[in-house]
């Protein structure tokens, strides 16, 4: 689950230049608010980024750190976006980041009742300003915190029975019918590292470096770049360190080749099933990534407004950086606002070659 701190790998801007700054003030980002302020020499005034007053000339615009450092620099507080004052902007990140703590720690998970009294909003209220901000609703985060938690209690514990109860499941009819969806397989299986699991892979060569395809019998469960094949393959052996991994037969090498010249020539297409295994969340942004046809791009904030979830930038970057499918599923067709590449798990030389290679008809 991705979690409302989570920045990807450094993908989305995070306002650590002047030039990002000023863009910000700008285009009025509210996602900006509390990570500086900025003040005017001609007013005297400072502002939160989002703030609707006039816009300033750039030459007069200086910025800040926290609203202390602006006043001590002798500004005086806007008026209008009042930043000295915690904003509505920030008691609702404060709101929601309290209940996603309480869905933690509690035993069972709170019902929507429970968490929006705690937050002091209604229940319809809270179920929007909850979603907005961290893409997914109460129910589905707490799903996710309870799979977490069932992982963890199958790893350390002695026998299945006790990590049941011990990630709070007061039944094991409760538990076992939703232990597919938890785990993408038994709880037997995933205690002993996907034993039963058998997994098809092989490895080639490409312009890109080197190429690994890995499948279950479901569909395509990964597609992994690199400098050296042997790194690829313990990356596999540590997603699944039992399962059963089986040498590509002829058939198989017949896979890797079509996604070798999809690699090298895009515009071919490539239509695979897959096997994705992934939150509620991830998922949906991974579908919002197949998307997006080859020879486009689109910015972290437009994949959170496809999915209804405009505010969750930074879980998309968190998203796209989870992704272990490449090329399948085109992160790589993700970047900045202002069109930067930056944060591809594989490295920005071959996110630029993809795009460059997309780009042409």
């Amino acid at each position: 689950m991705a979690s409302m701190t989570a920045r990807g790998d450094t993908d989305v801007a995070n306002f650590s230049t002047d030039d990002e700054r000023w863009a910000a003030v700008v285009r009025r980002d509210r996602t900006a608010d509390g990570t500086f302020y900025y003040s005017v020499r001609t007013t005297g005034v400072y502002c939160r980024p989002s703030c609707g007053a006039r816009r300033a000339r750039r030459e007069n615009v200086r910025f800040h750190a926290t609203p202390e450092a602006a006043a001590r620099a002798g500004f005086r507080p806007c008026r209008r976006c009042r930043p000295h004052e915690t904003g509505l902007a920030e008691q609702r990140a404060a709101a929601v980041a309290k209940a996603c703590r309480l869905i933690e720690t509690a035993e069972e998970p709170p019902d929507l009742e429970a968490l929006a009294t705690a937050a002091g909003m209604s229940r319809f209220h809270f179920h929007r300003v909850f979603k907005a901000a961290t893409g997914v609703t109460p129910k589905a985060y707490a799903a996710a915190q309870r799979a977490r938690r069932v992982r963890d209690e199958l790893s350390r514990t002695e026998t299945v029975t006790d990590a049941i109860y011990g990630a709070g499941f007061n039944s094991n009819g409760r538990f076992y019918a939703a232990s597919s969806d938890l785990l993408g397989m038994t709880p037997t299986d995933f205690r002993s590292g996907g034993p039963g699991t058998s997994i098809r892979f092989a490895v080639g060569e490409c312009s890109l470096g080197s190429i690994l395809v890995a499948a279950t019998d479901k569909g395509v469960c990964a597609i992994l770049l690199g400098d050296e094949p042997e790194k690829l393959v313990r990356d596999l052996q540590d997603r699944f360190p039992r399962a059963q991994l089986i040498g590509g037969d002829r058939s198989f090498e017949r896979l890797v080749a079509k996604v070798i010249g999809f690699v090298e020539a895009p515009r071919l297409g490539l239509d695979l099933p897959l096997d994705v295994r992934g939150t509620a969340f991830q998922q949906r942004v991974w579908q919002a990534l197949r998307e997006i046809p080859a020879g486009a791009t689109a910015t972290y904030t437009d994949i959170a407004e496809r999915i209804g979830a405009p505010k969750a930038v930074r879980a998309v970057a968190q998203a796209c950086a989870s992704n272990a499918i490449a090329v399948a599923i085109p992160c790589h067709r993700v970047v900045r606002t202002d069109g930067a590449l930056s944060g591809y798990r594989w490295g920005i030389a071959r996110k630029r070659t993809l795009l460059d290679r997309e780009a042409v008809p």
